[in-house]
């Protein structure tokens, strides 16, 4: 080879290490941890991750590839959940997708790593984000429901149940949105006939037993409101109503499809999906504080007329014309 062409050849090199570099820059692999509020078996929660999942790879992002996934499940449990929030917020990964209970924890561990939130009923009287509309910090994400939502699961119990006249409230008192829900559904509930007492979650050996004691009592129902623990425990409780024969109302449809009566809620499956987006923006460079808290856009009504017919329900045309899914 002539002196002139290696010389040629050698430059040319030189000039493509800067791009290479640079190529290899973009592509460092990325780390994106999960942090879901539940247990693994619980009703849609695998459905919910691997929605998310699905969608991160459609914007370009592949566990693997060109981004780490970690994924750690609570089961609902609070010495769970602190103890995998810190292991994340010890890894430093890029963004963290986490649901109600985890992210609080999280939040309260780091102001810097990127936080983005799925399933929180108040983002705002959580702390979790100074506005909706310009959250401010390093968390955004996805609002559960607003309160009002909640008004309607007595209306909905005595509408498919029209018998009962007293219904035992499952909830977290201990969770700001446990109360919120609670209050709601006590302004409602006298409007619609209902006597309503709540029912503490957070004993978790004691859920069945609490079922079995109310259940004693003629025309009774349930309301099972939003919470970690709740969903943490929805198997048990779904197994107790049917046992005990009592009307329960939920507030998400695959705990229907799994043996619920009826439920009313948004889809948090749609809200995993929807995180994807956030998570890649924040990828991408963007702060999670410019990026506004979203409602949601779904809300479904299910049906199972195998549970109804177990509790000796018939269930009005009114409601199953309005029911988006009745399972038989």
């Amino acid at each position: 080879m002539r002196r002139r062409e290696f010389i040629a050849l050698l430059g040319s090199a030189a000039a493509s290490w800067p791009i290479t570099a640079r190529a290899q820059q973009r592509e460092r692999l990325r780390r994106v941890a999960i942090l879901v509020g539940t247990a693994q078996d619980a009703p849609g929660a695998q459905d919910r991750v691997t929605a998310f999942l699905e969608a991160l790879e459609q914007l370009g992002w592949t566990d693997g590839r060109n981004v780490q996934i970690v994924t750690r499940w609570t089961g609902g449990a609070e010495a769970a959940t602190r103890k995998y929030a810190e292991e994340m917020v010890a890894l430093a990964p890029d963004v963290i997708l986490a649901t109600g209970s985890g992210a609080a924890v999280i939040l309260k561990a780091t102001q810097t790593i990127p936080i983005v939130f799925v399933l929180v009923p108040d983002p705002m009287g959580s702390g979790f984000v100074q506005s909706l509309s310009r959250p401010g910090g390093n968390a955004t994400g996805f609002m559960m429901f607003e309160y009002s939502l909640s008004g309607k699961w007595p209306e909905l119990l005595k509408e498919i149940a029209p018998t009962v006249t007293h219904a035992a409230v499952l909830l977290d008192p201990t969770f700001v949105a446990g109360i919120g829900q609670f209050a709601v559904i006590q302004a409602v509930a006298p409007s619609v006939g209902l006597e309503v007492s709540p029912i503490d979650l957070r004993q978790q050996n004691q859920i069945e037993r609490a079922i079995a004691t109310f259940a004693q009592s003629p025309n009774g129902g349930i309301i099972f409101t939003a919470s970690g623990i709740g969903a943490a425990n929805v198997n048990v409780i779904i197994a107790a109503a049917a046992r005990y024969k009592v009307p329960a109302v939920y507030n998400q449809q695959p705990f229907v499809a799994a043996g619920g009566l009826i439920s009313y809620g948004p889809n948090f499956t749609d809200q995993y999906r929807r995180g994807a987006g956030y998570v890649d923006r924040i990828l991408r460079g963007e702060k999670p504080g410019d990026l506004p808290v979203q409602a949601p856009n779904k809300y479904e009504l299910a049906i199972n007329l195998k549970t109804a017919k177990a509790l000796g329900l018939s269930v009005p045309q009114s409601l199953l014309a309005r029911a988006d899914e009745v399972i038989e």
